[in-house]
């Protein structure tokens, strides 16, 4: 055999095990998600990016931004006063038709719509009864949103009221502990939650039939302290949540060496999904949102990456047997 011919088939014979390596490993997942989701101009904004990056979102609903006048002064959030929310409602029936647009677009487009529960309570306290009534009061402003604004709702609405809506995250990732809430979220219908926070990037636990996720800590800024991977508790961090225009700049590009920092680990270790959070506010002139574009924009391309809802990892996650079962944390 020749010298070159040799060398050849040793170069062949090093590169197979690097290629089977490489199909074997599974996508690297990237969840992306959204608290609150009323701003129609980010609503918009949000739909463009995951078009343009071949993206899906996972949007964390609060109903309160589907009620009018009417409906507000009839909600009463469990153990608050009728009529208050911690943030806010609808200021016109133009804007939850305009609102109730974007949602529904978004549900064609493969997006995840999921609950955030109404009026925006820590409901580290509340019982079974009172998750339960939330979450139908959830359901029941969904149902009726079209109406209530003179408008009927498209075919196909009701259908993802009652069964597409499938998870849950709790307002200031304020979860109950003990079963109460999981046991609530299960006779809503829901079969995942995403309130939990985890050490780092981490696979998601089955408990008592819901798939319960959570947010990561993730290494951000010099000293590479860990911090929540969520948009709010780096505005909180950068600025003490004061609003600084000036260093917008400074605090993406924060933002964004965590993300890809976090994202690269994963990519190039276990594959663990990576689960990042935003809200429909762009704190620090838009830093988090800019840095959220610039990774999207980087990494959804990838063949072997998926930017995928909440809904569509599940069974990717499954599909890996790595889906842990518990009968509680």
């Amino acid at each position: 055999m020749s010298r070159l011919l040799l060398s050849t088939c040793l170069s062949v014979s090093l590169l197979i095990p690097a290629i089977a390596e490489a199909a074997d490993r599974p996508k690297q997942l990237v969840i992306i998600s959204f608290d609150g989701a009323h701003d129609n101009a980010l609503w918009l904004k949000s739909r463009e990016m995951a078009a343009k990056n071949g993206a899906h979102f996972t949007y964390f609903l609060s109903c309160t931004f589907l009620m009018n006048e009417a409906a507000k002064k009839a909600y009463q959030a469990p153990h608050q006063k009728r009529g208050k929310s911690n943030v806010g409602f609808a200021q016109s029936d133009d804007e939850i038709r305009e609102r109730l647009g974007n949602i529904w677009h978004a549900h064609l487009e493969g997006h995840d719509i999921s609950s955030h529960a109404c009026g925006h309570f820590d409901g580290r306290l509340w019982s079974e009864v009172d998750w339960s009534a939330e979450y139908a009061t959830f359901h029941a402003t969904l149902e009726n949103a079209w109406k209530s604004v003179g408008l009927q709702a498209p075919a196909g609405w009701q259908d993802l009221v009652d069964h597409g809506i499938k998870g849950f995250r709790a307002p200031y990732l304020s979860a109950t502990a003990g079963a109460d809430m999981i046991a609530a979220e299960k006779k809503a219908g829901f079969s995942y939650d995403a309130s939990l926070v985890t050490k780092g990037p981490a696979m998601p636990v089955e408990e008592d039939g819901i798939i319960r996720f959570g947010l990561p800590l993730i290494p951000e800024g010099p000293s590479e302290k860990p911090i929540i991977g969520m948009d709010y508790n780096l505005f909180v961090r950068h600025s003490k949540g004061e609003e600084d225009t000036a260093d917008s700049t400074e605090f993406e590009d924060r933002a964004y060496a965590a993300f890809n920092e976090a994202f690269d680990k994963q990519y190039a270790g276990a594959r663990i999904p990576l689960q990042l959070g935003f809200h429909f506010v762009e704190m620090n002139g838009g830093a988090y949102w800019r840095a959220l574009d610039r990774l999207v924009s980087d990494v959804c391309h990838r063949t072997d990456v998926a930017c995928v809802s909440y809904s569509e990892a599940i069974p990717m996650i499954e599909a890996r047997g790595k889906l842990e079962r518990t009968s509680g944390l």
